[in-house]
């Protein structure tokens, strides 16, 4: 998939069948709107293209209003939506920085300078509930109109249901929220992940633990930087870990911004996914997770992030969050695998 980010790195000469939004989580209800969008692209033979924005048009606003309660939590870092719409089929994905100026465009200059004149889309796929341009002025009625004088049709796919419940990112947000994975996975249709290179972070998981029996390893983790402040998960949870090994490794990690580690250290606002792998793979070495991409599953939370009294408060609960998501692998996981192989047979 070609990734562009703004209007002036498309060029002028392509065409395409476009769709736009925020895609967040690109959950089953977008999922089924992108097939439809790659199947129109293929039949007009033009190019299938997303339109997104970074940041999320409610960022603007809630940073604009100064009123962080605006802004939705965040399901997917833009890495991973981009990576989900590209396995989807899409075949070019435009990222437009959500601005002033865009937030000031009106509904008919949205129309010239970004879906005419900017993408030379010929068809127009949007949802039943699509506004744009300035103060939200623009609808399907009036995109319809446009297209007509101006040479693209338009498409519009209602809402999407699976099993009597639609199916919307408000919807994940409110299932992760709950910690509800079960619920997560039927609505992404894929198990809740989060992917990014490995970081270093303070290595100071290698000096607790060190009554343990990893010592001289202490709590190792591979570090992973979420590139919003206001993830739509937090907390404690069982994991499983793809890119280090053959078989993915069972794991334990915290999604936030460690407030267990100083009161005023919270990484410099930033939100970090650590992950603690339950059996580190001897052949990486010390060293071996650095630079790799990974992707992180999140199975079932354990518990909410905690704030602890001393470095020795930190380790025993660590240690127990470790026990706590051996004993989940043990039972639970077993069990939920041995139940979906028996769904597929």
């Amino acid at each position: 998939m070609k990734i562009f980010h703004g209007l002036h790195a498309v060029g002028r000469a392509q065409t395409c069948a476009l769709t736009i939004g925020n895609f967040d989580g690109v959950h089953r209800g977008h999922q089924a709107m992108l097939a439809l969008l790659v199947n129109e692209a293929r039949r007009r033979d033009v190019a299938s293209c997303v339109l997104t924005f970074e940041p999320h048009p409610r960022d603007y606003f809630a940073a604009l209003h100064r009123n962080p309660d605006l802004a939705p939590a965040r399901i997917a870092t833009l890495r991973d939506k981009l990576a989900e719409l590209a396995r989807c089929g899409v075949q070019q994905a435009v990222v437009l920085r959500f601005n002033q100026a865009l937030a000031q465009l009106s509904a008919q200059s949205f129309i010239d300078e970004v879906v005419v004149r900017g993408l030379g889309a010929r068809h127009v796929l949007v949802g039943d509930d699509f506004r744009f341009g300035a103060k939200r002025a623009g609808d399907r009625a009036m995109l319809v109109a446009a297209g007509r004088a101006q040479g693209f049709d338009v498409a519009c796919m209602p809402s999407y249901e699976a099993n009597g419940e639609r199916v919307s990112s408000t919807a994940v947000r409110q299932a992760l929220a709950a910690a509800d994975m079960s619920a997560v996975q039927r609505l992404l249709g894929r198990p809740y992940a989060i992917s990014g290179h490995v970081v270093r972070g303070r290595q100071l998981g290698r000096a607790l633990g060190a009554t343990h029996e990893e010592a001289g390893d202490g709590f190792r983790t591979l570090n992973l930087r979420f590139s919003h402040w206001k993830p739509a998960a937090s907390g404690i949870f069982a994991v499983l870990v793809h890119g280090l090994d053959e078989q993915p490794l069972q794991g334990v990690a915290n999604l936030g911004v460690r407030p267990s580690l100083d009161p005023r250290d919270v990484n410099a606002g930033r939100v970090l996914l650590e992950t603690h792998c339950l059996d580190w793979p001897a052949q990486l070495g010390h060293e071996g997770g650095y630079g790799k991409i990974v992707r992180v599953e999140l199975l079932y939370k354990l518990h909410d992030e905690l704030r602890y009294e001393s470095l020795q408060a930190l380790t025993e609960g660590i240690a127990r969050d470790r026990d706590q998501a051996r004993e989940y692998f043990a039972t639970t996981y077993v069990q939920t695998r041995r139940q979906t192989t028996r769904d597929r047979i």
